[in-house]
């Protein structure tokens, strides 16, 4: 009876210790299959084609020319910022991704560090300037926020901000860095997102985990796999909520006021586990991460001895899939899309790569009614699966951004282009 023996125990009875009634999904069991390593081949978007909408929805491209567009943020004045960043793999990773088949997802690129600024000046849906709004001082920038007279950004290795105008066209300040950020060589999920509170009193700041479950050893995920707190000067910086792998999308609740993320959960258990989810933020919440997954679903190759909070392990509001990547996340408050999508979430899923059947790569919607979830997530925008028993595809979405107009703007960072959704059709529905 070893060290895995008392881990083990050690959860199970912190998991039977909690006070949390909790309804799980029912998950498979770890051994009900393999786990895949089946990498998408985007082949692009040719002849006109465009992602598929519901009846009464219009897909037009809105911008391209980039270099794996991410990020998008709207400024307050109606311009649209691009943060144009990927992961840094060294040589000697591109080499071994080769041998696998990674290689031929086209994400093995170095980051741009770049932000455009997209202007719409004639309101006609389609951008009419175009400028370079940034590119100094940015390591793999993601997260974007315009603040009083600050325009921060979220590198992967910290939190800056400049002196910032209403209709700049670019930043020309110099940066003043308000905090570190953990980044180091552990860092597989290095994308930093970043959103203030509504009276912008605090920011929080999105980290994902810097491995897998933690195989790297706790050291490497200090303030990690978290999303964290702090002051729009720097101070005050501490942990809001933890156990959360791989938080990217924020967006606060427009009803309740609550903060809520899409999380990326763990790798390797087999084909159709660890369902990411979409769940709202409770202050000072565990999500399970690396010890749990989904609720009290323990995961046996942690090797951690677990902390107390195990044992209060909140269960994620709603199920999106096992692998789906899920990426963007924003509820929609605009006027323009008919009513069964105010106050509804969507989330954008970039696409699986530890899947035998591709899943994700898609847009979806998960009803709201006054403030709380009231259906199952359901598909938005598709089409970007070339053929299900294929592994091809034409793109990979990331991110989503509602512009004044009521349309929704959606990152393609593979095909490096963004498109608009807008309604056309009958009122009411």
């Amino acid at each position: 009876m070893g060290t895995r023996f008392f881990t083990g125990l050690i959860i199970s009875l912190l998991v039977l210790a909690t006070t949390n009634a909790q309804t799980v999904d029912s998950l498979p069991p770890i051994s009900a299959s393999k786990s895949y390593s089946n990498y998408s081949n985007v082949i692009g978007w040719k002849n006109g084609r465009t992602p598929k909408a519901p009846p009464g929805f219009t897909v037009t491209k809105y911008a391209d020319g980039f270099k794996n567009p991410r990020w998008m943020y709207v400024t307050p004045n109606g311009d649209v910022l691009v943060a144009q960043s990927n992961s840094n793999y060294p040589l000697w990773k591109k080499i071994g991704a080769w041998f696998i088949g990674a290689s031929k997802s086209k994400s093995f690129k170095n980051s741009a560090d770049l932000i455009t600024l997209l202007r719409d000046v004639d309101k006609d849906g389609s951008p009419d300037e175009r400028t370079v709004f940034l590119e100094k001082e940015l390591d793999q920038p993601f997260g974007m926020l315009v603040l009083d007279d600050w325009f921060y950004v979220a590198n992967t290795n910290g939190l800056l901000r400049f002196p910032y105008k209403p209709g700049q066209l670019q930043i020309s300040g110099k940066a003043e860095k308000i905090t570190t950020l953990p980044a180091g060589k552990a860092n597989r999920h290095w994308t930093r997102n970043i959103i203030a509170n509504k009276d912008g009193s605090k920011i929080y700041i999105a980290v994902g985990s810097g491995s897998n479950v933690g195989e790297k050893g706790a050291e490497a995920e200090f303030m990690k796999a978290a999303i964290l707190e702090i002051d729009p000067d720097g101070a005050g910086l501490r942990i809001f909520a933890s156990g959360l792998r791989n938080p990217v999308g924020m967006d606060w609740n427009p009803v309740t006021g609550d903060l809520w993320t899409a999380v990326n959960e763990r790798d390797g258990l087999g084909n159709n586990l660890v369902p990411d989810y979409l769940t709202s933020v409770r202050e000072n919440g565990f999500y399970g991460w690396p010890y749990l997954y989904y609720g009290q679903n323990e995961d046996p190759r942690v090797k951690w001895v677990p902390s107390a909070q195990v044992g209060n392990t909140l269960m994620p509001d709603v199920n999106v899939g096992p692998h789906t990547a899920s990426l963007g996340l924003t509820f929609y408050t605009g006027d323009s899309f008919p009513e069964k999508y105010r106050n509804g979430a969507f989330v954008v899923q970039h696409g699986s790569w530890n899947r035998q059947v591709l899943s994700g790569y898609k847009v979806v919607f998960v009803p709201f009614e006054n403030g709380e979830q009231t259906g199952k997530p359901e598909d938005f925008l598709t089409g970007f699966i070339v053929d299900g028993k294929k592994d091809e595809v034409y793109g990979r979405p990331v991110g989503a951004a509602i512009l004044p107009d009521g349309s929704m703007l959606i990152s393609d960072d593979v095909t490096n282009r963004i498109w608009r959704i807008s309604w056309d059709g009958k009122r009411g529905m």
